[in-house]
């Protein structure tokens, strides 16, 4: 058997995951406002429904990136390796035909969207169509994308995914940036973000030759291997569909209700506040090989791991959380003006809150789906879909944005408790951990409200220290007796097949 999961190698990917994502963000606060300056608040708008767009339509990987992962990592382990290069290309080519088929159909909605949809100057429509269509066009290479990622991701080349990530996160602040001299038309400028998509792609596939040469010398396609793909990938599609239309739709509804300019000002606190994602996901990616490659022999030193992982969320977030909700109002006014502050100001300290539950709900979510059962999750989306929806549409109409904003959290806050409740009925050890967890984020979520309260800043100020000094008082005892992410005894996990409960 393959030795491949210590505590140690999860904290160094999750290091190496966080510094690959973290310029982006950085670069992104810089930017943004002069994007808005120099686009005007509608066409920002437009290009925040732009980079949803390329973020969204990559489900049509139908769940085999993951899918890829979750074999490829099993298969090593067993030695079973010279099967991996068919069962590679032929994920790889139904992932291609898939990016055709949803590339064909999000062009052919684009000009119903468009024009029926969206509500926008109409001066800005024909570009905004021309700009979609382009987007349209480059979901292939977004599809394929994720499939390099998720072979990279199994072979634990977090290294390589980051060398090509990070440059990619830069091109969407950038590349506008670039183009504002010369144009404020979203045209050259999805174009050139597309043209940058695809130069990734290409540097992604030599980069999965490199650490696997034998992809480069048996190309085939294997009808046998598509059910064990589509065996896993099945579900992971449809979690694949309905999770992110539940994390983009908010910005659809707005736009269709309300008017793009709303857009702007819901998308723009969401854009910053979710780049927190940065940090739970360089985690709980490093995490999903570790869950796949566990076993029942292994049910104690999993939940050791997920509780490392949960306090080390805990400790690095909520501080930042409990600054953005504390003092919203004033730094939307440093950062974007006073118009931004009073249209956002309380959108963003919603949907911190929202982000912050989700957060740390990633490393069970991660759980439940790396031990083989993404149906599981799947399962929960679709519930959660049925109830989100109206509930959306509902609270949009009578209370606008900020509507949107209690909506998201609503729906982030039962997918953390009916996740924890599916990871307790897999592994009864997860038990005493949900309770802790349970406790932990509703105290967080009180001293949450308490800061965001009062009008007053002394006030807020003073509630801000006292519950930093409590928090501190708590992480540095904690800090002291663990090494968060490096579980003391030297044993590892060993890759073997998956069984699920």
């Amino acid at each position: 058997m393959t030795n491949v999961m210590r505590g140690e190698s999860v904290a160094k990917n999750t290091v190496i995951n966080l510094v690959g994502q973290i310029l982006p963000l950085l670069v992104g606060i810089v930017t943004i406002p002069m994007l808005i300056k120099g686009l005007g608040t509608e066409r920002f708008g437009v290009l925040t429904l732009a980079w949803m767009v390329i973020g969204y339509f990559s489900l049509f990987d139908l769940g085999l990136g993951r899918a890829l992962t979750h074999i490829i990592a099993q298969r090593l382990g067993k030695e079973e390796a010279r099967e991996l290069p068919g069962l590679v290309w032929t994920a790889l080519v139904i992932m291609a035909v898939m990016g055709v088929i949803g590339g064909g159909i999000a062009g052919a909605l684009s000009p119903y969207l468009i024009a029926k949809v969206f509500k926008m100057p109409d001066q800005l429509r024909p570009e905004t169509l021309q700009a979609f269509y382009i987007l349209s066009a480059s979901i292939p290479i977004v599809v394929i994308s994720s499939g390099c990622v998720g072979i990279l991701t199994a072979y634990q080349r977090f290294d390589l995914i980051n060398a090509v990530r990070a440059p990619l996160g830069l091109t969407n602040f950038i590349v506008p940036l670039l183009v504002l001299p010369f144009s404020t038309s979203l045209v050259p400028i999805t174009l050139l973000l597309a043209v940058s998509r695809l130069v990734s792609c290409v540097a992604q596939y030599w980069l999965c030759a490199r650490v696997m040469p034998s992809l480069r010398m048996k190309k085939r396609f294997i009808p046998g291997a598509v059910k064990p793909l589509f065996g896993f990938g099945g579900w992971m599609t449809v979690s694949n569909i309905i999770g992110p239309l539940m994390v983009y739709l908010d910005r659809f509804v707005i736009g269709a209700v309300i008017s793009v300019t709303a857009v702007a000002y819901y998308a723009t606190p969401y854009e910053m506040v979710t780049k927190l994602w940065i940090i739970s996901g360089a985690l709980v990616t490093s995490l999903f090989p570790a869950f796949a490659a566990s076993n029942k022999s292994d049910a104690g030193r999993t939940v050791q791991l997920i509780s490392k992982s949960i306090a080390a969320i805990f400790i690095l977030i909520f501080p930042i959380v409990l600054i953005i909700v504390t003092f919203s109002q004033e730094g939307l006014m440093l950062w974007l003006g006073k118009d931004f502050a009073n249209n956002s100001a309380t959108v963003l300290q919603w949907l911190a809150a929202g982000v912050f539950i989700n957060c740390l709900a990633q490393v069970i979510y991660t759980l439940i789906q790396g031990q083989g059962r993404p149906d599981l999750t799947a399962k929960i989306h679709l519930l959660e879909l049925a109830f989100y929806l109206p509930l959306l549409w509902w609270i949009l109409k009578q209370y606008g944005i900020v509507g949107a904003a209690i909506a998201w959290t609503l729906r982030v806050v039962v997918d953390a408790i009916l996740l924890m409740w599916v990871a307790h009925r897999m592994n009864p050890l997860v038990h005493k951990l949900v309770v802790k967890l349970t406790g932990y984020a509703f105290m967080a979520s009180l001293a949450l409200a308490l800061c965001a309260y009062p009008d007053s800043l002394a006030i807020r100020s003073i509630l801000f220290a006292c519950i930093s000094l409590c928090l501190l008082a708590f992480s540095v005892p904690y800090l002291r007796r663990n090494r968060l992410l490096g579980l003391k005894s030297p044993g590892t996990v060993r890759v073997e097949a998956t069984h699920s409960p």
